[in-house]
């Protein structure tokens, strides 16, 4: 008789590049089989096409955390699911003083806000009833030190700053919430990447950055729930 593989399937949003896709990968050199979710057709499928092509099990999922109709759709197309990372966020734009407190742009926070925070409320919601099912599923949300009230760490982006710190306390709740469960939620900082994002203006590699996020994706039964953690351990935020 034949057995049947039972492969744990981790979706990773925004793993089309940068930490994203160095999650994805990461996950899939561990034997995963990895859901790449991003919202550009072409860097998707050449992702996924990466990913093959070093011997992982990967396929790509249309994914726009901004709408409720594209993560709907996702959810529906994802049969089994035991780890999701929400990675995929934004700077926002921090032009003419659009992110010094100040002179903020109202119009940069709604934005920002509504990949960072309201985007991963959208996708962890769609994809609970399949985590449910799932005998060790995970949830890592990925934050920013810039989050942290008690660091105030980086530049003075007054969109993007607080969108961490909000998401870090959404981490807590969604942690409380399912604390009875077998579900552990936690939030990571990669640190500073080079990427995109930065400008590439960092030594630190994308893989360097996605160690703590695949380390929370697989942590035991017994790890912690609802913390930040980043390469050194728990963040002070």
């Amino acid at each position: 008789m034949d057995l049947v593989k039972d492969t744990k399937t981790a979706l990773v949003t925004g793993a089309n590049k940068g930490i994203g896709f160095a999650i994805a990968q990461g996950l899939g050199t561990l034997g995963y089989t990895v859901a790449v979710g991003a919202r550009d057709d072409g860097r998707r499928a050449d992702a996924v096409e990466k990913l093959r092509a070093e011997g992982i099990d990967a396929f790509g999922v249309a994914l726009d955390v901004t709408s409720d109709e594209s993560v709907a759709a996702a959810a529906a197309a994802i049969e089994r699911l035991d780890v999701l990372v929400n990675n995929a966020g934004i700077g926002g734009r921090a032009d003419d003083g659009a992110q010094d407190p100040t002179t903020l742009d109202l119009g940069v926070v709604r934005t920002v806000l509504d990949t960072n925070v309201f985007g991963v409320v959208r996708v962890t919601n769609a994809m609970l009833p399949l985590l449910h099912r799932a005998p060790a599923p995970r949830i890592v949300n990925v934050s920013s030190n810039m989050g942290s009230l008690t660091l105030r760490t980086g530049p003075i982006m007054a969109a993007y700053a607080p969108s961490k710190s909000m998401l870090n306390s959404l981490t807590v709740q969604y942690a409380r919430r399912l604390a009875e469960t077998n579900i552990l939620v936690n939030a990571c900082c990669p640190g500073y990447v080079a990427t995109d994002f930065t400008g590439h203006n960092s030594t630190r590699t994308p893989r360097e950055g996605a160690a703590i996020a695949i380390r929370l994706a697989t942590l035991p039964d017994d790890g912690p729930r609802g913390g930040f953690f980043d390469d050194a351990g728990v963040v002070a935020w």
